[in-house]
């Protein structure tokens, strides 16, 4: 006669118990007996080990399911799986940035927008027809081009009537220091005479080579890498 299924169901249970309770090894050997199975010594001996426990996991477990963990838990990426790309030639080395001066720059406070930045660094006439769109990330000059690990954030330009506007904010998993000797050798290497300049925290690098100009403002993020709001002007329109 053919077993119902809530039969099916008490069997298995009565089997977890007899493997589960307080006989031990008397629970697993009934549980492993069954139909008249020999019982394999490599599996009663390793049902026997006591339980291993990783007391470095265990500090971070959440023990009540409702209320989240006190600290998140640590997702710190290794060395080798940071971010290092540079774009230079083979065997060319990144310049190192000068110290910058210290000086009040409040559109690196106050500018909440790169249309802001660009007003405040190059004019509202042109800054006020930037258009955002990500694809403007992908036509800086060569001469200012995005940097290789760059998340983009936004990105705004303006191509004609007089305006040549290219602004974009980013992010990169690299250091603060990393990313200023990055800018610096870039405009370098294209023939820009640069500055660097600082206020609380935030780095600017102005660069100028004929009627282009560039402004990148430059702060640190709190996970180890760097914010980055660039504003090019190549001088064309």
């Amino acid at each position: 006669m053919m077993a119902r299924p809530y039969q099916i169901a008490v069997l298995g249970a009565c089997v977890l118990v007899a493997a589960c309770g307080d006989g031990g090894a008397q629970g697993n050997s009934a549980a492993m007996q069954l139909d008249g199975d020999a019982i394999d010594p490599a599996v009663m001996e390793a049902l026997g080990d006591p339980i291993m426990i990783d007391p470095l996991l265990t500090a971070q477990a959440d023990r009540d399911s409702v209320r989240p963990p006190p600290r998140p838990y640590s997702g710190a990426l290794p060395q080798d799986a940071v971010a290092t790309g540079t774009s230079l030639p083979a065997g060319e080395k990144l310049l190192r940035a000068p110290a910058p001066v210290e000086q009040r720059n409040p559109a690196a406070r106050e500018s909440i927008t790169l249309e802001a930045l660009a007003a405040r660094q190059f004019g509202p006439a042109c800054a006020a027809k930037l258009r955002y769109s990500a694809g403007w990330a992908n036509r800086l000059p060569a001469a200012t081009p995005l940097h290789p690990d760059a998340r983009v954030i936004e990105a705004a330009g303006v191509q004609g009537d007089g305006c040549a506007l290219r602004a974009v904010g980013f992010y990169a998993a690299q250091p603060l220091q990393a990313m200023l000797d990055w800018h610096y050798t870039q405009a370098r290497r294209a023939g820009y005479t640069v500055e660097h300049r600082s206020d609380e925290g935030v780095h600017l690098l102005t660069g100028t080579r004929g009627p282009a100009a560039f402004a990148a403002y430059l702060a640190e993020r709190g996970d180890g890498g760097s914010d980055v709001e660039m504003i090019v002007s190549d001088g064309g329109a």
